[in-house]
């Protein structure tokens, strides 16, 4: 009689990073050629055209937003700086709560749903009040919403794409949605041409800028929804603790980078301080959209054919090289050529880092797109404080710290190899 082999107990860890290898390559039911639309699932730009109209209705409003808050509201510059710290830092406040439920639950749309729907219920608040107190809260409240949407939607892009061309899907979402931020300050500026700076073209500017706003409500609602694992039995800590090596690995060089983030407020002022009229710091910021624009969906196809990681990597290298060319231009012509590359990095840095950490953390990308926009929100806080007492001593000398921390970022990168498996101490593909 034949010995019985006893089963081996597999830890519910190693079943979860089971499920997930036989589940990614990327999805129990890839796309079909039926399915995608100028190279990618149709679901990505339907998607797309949500952020582009959210965009198109939240830059009409940001693009005038400190002008009214100052001159026709009566608020000081200092607090409206109070006021934007506060809404960057809410901004990323529910990143991580918002992941891990969208993971906890299984559910995207619903959630996604819920933080689109929230920056729209704020602009409410500009119709019906133009009070310090209530422009102040509708500014934060808007920002909540974004942070609430983030990581669900970015799961649910994860889930629609290919592993093949995830980095292209993402760079013409992030395309489509930069696209938004040209139109709307265009938009805003031909109101305010027509109709002239008095407050009742600010009245009427955010009457037009809630219709694209409910627009994006329509256009996701009728997207079908791509609901990933269910995890009910995790709490918010236990999540953390069952994210990869991977990615906690990455979110160290992150970390290190995201020192080196400073305000963009600080480009506009170094190209000011070159000669740069006030008007024409507008246009370089159009530039700098258009640049994000053109370069995201290319950027995301080199990093299909030669490897995200390496995509990270040259970001860091773009945006160190960058910063030394911001601490020592002189001519408008360089300010002009670093505000293209800038508009580069930014394609990689907020495109491509979702879509690398799509492909390190298969099971539970909403919490770990949660965890990374936190974490480095949080961290471009000091960045930004450092970088204003440093351009207080000596205005080059803010981007070549920023520099050595990109460089310190790339060094970071190359030693924890967050691209590759660790098993037993050696790095494997």
């Amino acid at each position: 009689m034949q010995s019985r082999k006893p089963k081996r107990m597999v830890p519910p860890l190693a079943k979860d990073q089971i499920m997930s290898a036989k589940r990614d390559n990327n999805d129990p039911t890839p796309p079909g050629p039926a399915d995608k639309k100028f190279g990618v699932h149709a679901d990505v730009l339907k998607l797309g055209l949500v952020s582009l109209l959210t965009d198109l209705s939240s830059e009409m409003i940001f693009s005038v937003f400190a002008i009214f808050f100052t001159t026709i509201a009566g608020a000081s510059a200092a607090l409206l700086g109070l006021v934007e710290g506060f809404a960057d830092f809410s901004a990323s406040s529910l990143n991580y709560l918002a992941g891990w439920l969208s993971d906890r639950t299984g559910k995207r749309k619903v959630f996604a749903l819920a933080g689109y729907g929230f920056s729209t219920l704020a602009k409410i608040i500009l119709l019906v009040t133009s009070s310090v107190v209530g422009l102040s809260v509708f500014r934060i409240i808007e920002r909540l919403g974004k942070g609430f949407r983030g990581p669900p939607r970015d799961a649910w892009l994860s889930a629609v794409a290919e592993k093949t061309d995830r980095g292209y899907s993402f760079g013409v979402h992030k395309a489509l949605d930069k696209t938004g931020a040209i139109l709307g300050p265009l938009v805003a500026y031909g109101l305010l041409w027509w109709l002239g700076d008095e407050a009742s073209t600010f009245r009427i500017l955010f009457w037009i800028a809630l219709v694209p706003a409910l627009l994006s409500i329509v256009v996701l609602g009728i997207i079908k929804d791509q609901p990933g694992t269910q995890h009910r039995r995790e709490n918010i800590v236990d999540t953390w603790k069952t994210l990869s090596p991977q990615f906690k690995r990455y979110l160290i060089t992150a970390s290190i980078f995201s020192l080196a983030y400073f305000s963009f407020g600080f480009l506009l002022l170094r190209a000011h301080s070159v000669g740069f009229a006030v008007k024409d710091i507008v246009l370089l910021y159009a530039l700098f959209n258009i640049s994000f624009v053109v370069a995201a969906p290319l950027v995301g196809k080199l990093g299909d054919r030669l490897g995200r990681a390496r995509i990270i990597m040259l970001g860091y290298l773009i945006y160190l090289l960058m910063s030394l060319g911001f601490a020592f231009a002189t001519t408008e012509w360089q300010v002009i050529v670093l505000f293209v590359i800038y508009g580069v990095f930014f394609s990689i840095d907020e495109a491509q880092s979702k879509a690398f950490i799509a492909d390190i953390e298969l099971e539970r990308r909403a919490s770990a797109i949660g965890v990374y926009n936190f974490v480095t929100g949080i961290i471009y806080l000091p960045a930004s404080l450092i970088a204003g007492a440093l351009w207080l001593m000596h205005p080059a000398s803010a981007f070549i710290v920023a520099a050595c921390f990109a460089f310190f970022a790339i060094v970071a990168f190359v030693i924890v190899r967050p691209d590759l498996h660790r098993v037993s101490g050696v790095f494997r593909g």
